[in-house]
């Protein structure tokens, strides 16, 4: 049985992706910094505070909810170099002469971009979790995670933000040539899930499971035609014959 053609396109970038070590550390190393930061927050901050549960609970769920913003962060550079950054190293070009259809390979490269960074952020919040239940463990009756809470933000709404975010990504570094320029584009796509968090802290909306849920089907709604926009942007002929 032949493997599906976007998992093999997946398998080739991870592996190139392997070599390039600096975005692996970064990869792995921000999530695992995130974690001991929090953690640190926890303690001096929300231990140490004499608020009420609830307010224990705001400060909680905040935290955790960062870990979806640097799901919109982590995998946009990946995806903005598989495709401005192979262009300029002459790897590109014998890719896209291949029969392979547009929607394979964007979708091969998509699925490169997603899994270290999710795998990752999974693995930072579990170690945040852990911690921060290890640390409340005096202040609630009961251990706060995993709730229903933290499963809508990092099991949906985290997922999403980074298939937003690759998206997007592909877009941008569809139309420039520069991998500088694609990058700095990339890495404001965590501005919209930035935005739902000030208006938490601000009291306008309320991180609870029916208010992502209501964010989370938004997203999922944009995801779903920023695919269909990608592959309209994604001209693999203006790129084997215009790019310089």
């Amino acid at each position: 049985m032949s493997t599906w053609m976007p998992w093999k396109i997946a398998q080739k970038e991870m592996k190139v992706l392997r070599r390039k070590k600096s975005v692996i550390y970064y990869i792995i190393a921000l999530p695992l910094i995130l974690s001991v930061l929090f953690s640190l927050v926890v303690q001096n901050d929300i231990v140490s505070s004499s608020g009420l549960p609830s307010d224990y609970q705001l400060g909680l769920d905040s935290l955790t909810y960062f870990f979806v913003v640097f799901a919109a962060i982590l995998p946009a550079s990946i995806a903005a170099y598989s495709i401005v950054g192979e262009k300029v190293e002459k790897s590109l070009e014998p890719l896209l002469s291949t029969p392979t259809t547009d929607g394979e390979i964007l979708l091969g490269k998509s699925i490169a971009a997603f899994i270290p960074p999710i795998v990752a952020i999974w693995a930072g919040a579990s170690i945040y979790m852990a911690a921060a239940d290890y640390l409340t463990d005096g202040l609630l009756s009961h251990p706060y995670f995993p709730n229903w809470t933290s499963g809508v933000m990092l099991f949906l709404l985290a997922p999403l933000a980074a298939i937003f975010s690759i998206e997007l990504a592909v877009i941008v570094s569809s139309r420039v040539s520069d991998v500088r320029g694609a990058n700095q584009a990339a890495g404001l796509l965590f501005i919209p899930f930035m935005a739902v968090f000030l208006s938490a802290v601000e009291g306008t909306i309320a991180l609870d499971p029916e208010t992502l849920l209501i964010f989370s089907g938004i997203v999922l709604v944009v995801d779903v035609a920023l695919f269909f926009v990608s592959k309209s942007t994604f001209r693999r002929e203006e790129i084997l014959t215009k790019w310089k």
